[in-house]
């Protein structure tokens, strides 16, 4: 019998777990209570107990109350909370995660649902849900539902949605992927809108040549589930078209690369090809809310709810010495493709984001400081020109070929 994990505070959800535990069971699934609560008693016996889940974490329980240092405590669940779902998963004792709560109970459940692979269901019903769900969700595959109410009863509202979650993790569990016919290569692809069509003919391409292509849009964890897929072995070779969320990371846009970003193929030696597209850009919200420090540059209304700014050459030469930096440091196969005609669909002659200028601080500043050993192709063509695109496919191909020689 497939078994969800329910993790959280059952000293002052231990109502709402209970309630959500029996329409689980109603679905013919076993239920295992794992309590990671501090402030006192749980209101239903658990599976696994608070103590041991503070232990997994590193920290005594007693310790953790005597503190009274809320932060600190939510910190050492969350810790222990992920130890101890991936002990069980390993195990084979479960094979979904759920949790219920505001947002201490939010960060100590998806902690634990964070650190499972990605597949594993997660389902996390939260008060923080209709926000900014990037701290709790991160790059892995946590569903989030919206709780409406706070989860402090069972009432007409709550008793609805924790039905509905119920049936959503239990569904979750008791779908089985279907098996593809053919197992092919990995290949992780970073796109933006304005590099689609040189994604587009590059995916093309290596399907031809026998590969599966993910492809990833680069909106801050964009990149990093692609990485993450690296390190979990998923993925064994990058074509790494769309560096965008570097922009936005050093320049302060909404949507910014985590700190390992274009690191970790390179120091797992796992090929890839890397381009330069969308390094024309940061990302913000509605244009009234760009900072203000940037009123006066070219700024370009892309929807009603994304504004994009032009990089300016100081930028781009940091940006580039960024760039170079982290692939002389790559351990395995690596080329760079430059395109010299602009690097998005914007940046182009004639285009809102041409800037001459700009772009030759890019280029010179990757010519100053990559070192001579790194692979680098100069071409005189846009960054979605299908040339280009069939290029970096074609030596992504030979790279990989190499590689497993």
């Amino acid at each position: 019998m497939p078994v969800v994990a329910l993790i959280g505070t059952l000293d002052t959800k231990g109502v709402e777990y209970a309630f959500m535990a029996d329409r689980i069971r109603e679905h013919g699934l076993g239920v295992m209570l794992v309590d990671a609560g501090v402030v006192g008693e749980p209101q239903v016996a658990p599976d696994i107990t608070s103590a041991a889940v503070a232990k997994a974490g590193g920290s005594e329980l007693v310790d953790l109350v005597n503190a009274s240092d809320r932060g600190a405590a939510v910190d050492a669940m969350a810790r222990g909370a992920a130890t101890v779902a991936v002990d069980l998963f390993k195990e084979g004792k479960i094979d979904g995660v759920a949790g219920l709560g505001g947002s201490g109970g939010t960060v100590i459940a998806t902690a634990a649902m964070r650190a499972l692979p990605v597949g594993v269901p997660k389902l996390m019903v939260s008060t923080m849900a209709s926000g900014d769900t990037r701290p709790y969700v991160g790059a892995a595959d946590v569903t989030m539902m919206y709780s409406v109410v706070d989860i402090a009863s069972v009432n007409q509202i709550s008793a609805q949605i924790l039905t509905n979650a119920a049936g959503a993790i239990a569904g979750m569990v008791k779908a089985t992927a279907p098996e593809l016919d053919v197992a092919r290569p990995l290949v992780g692809a970073s796109m933006f809108g304005v590099t689609t069509d040189c994604v587009t003919v590059a995916r093309e391409r290596l399907e031809e040549l026998g590969y599966e292509v993910l492809i990833f849009h680069q909106t801050g964890t964009g990149g990093q589930s692609m990485e993450e897929l690296v390190s979990a072995g998923f993925i064994e070779a990058v074509l790494d078209v769309t560096t965008t969320e570097l922009c936005d990371a050093l320049v302060g846009g909404v949507l910014p690369a985590w700190a390992e970003r274009l690191e970790v193929a390179g120091r797992l030696g796992v090929p890839q090809v890397v381009s330069l597209g969308a390094l024309d850009m940061v990302n913000f919200g509605p244009k009234d809310s760009v900072p203000p420090a940037f009123a006066e540059r070219n700024l370009y209304v892309h929807n009603p709810s994304v504004t994009l700014m032009r990089t300016t050459p100081e930028e781009c030469a940091q940006l580039a010495r960024q760039i170079a930096t982290k692939l002389n440091e790559a351990t395995g196969p690596t080329a760079l493709f430059v395109p010299l005609r602009g690097v998005s669909a914007i940046a182009v002659e004639g285009q809102v984001f041409h800037d001459p200028a700009a772009d030759r601080a890019l280029f010179d500043g990757l010519r100053e400081h990559l070192d001579p050993d790194v692979e680098t192709h100069w071409l005189d063509l846009e960054i979605n020109d299908p040339a280009f695109a069939r290029q970096m496919a074609e030596r992504l191909h030979e790279l990989h070929g190499e590689w497993k020689s």
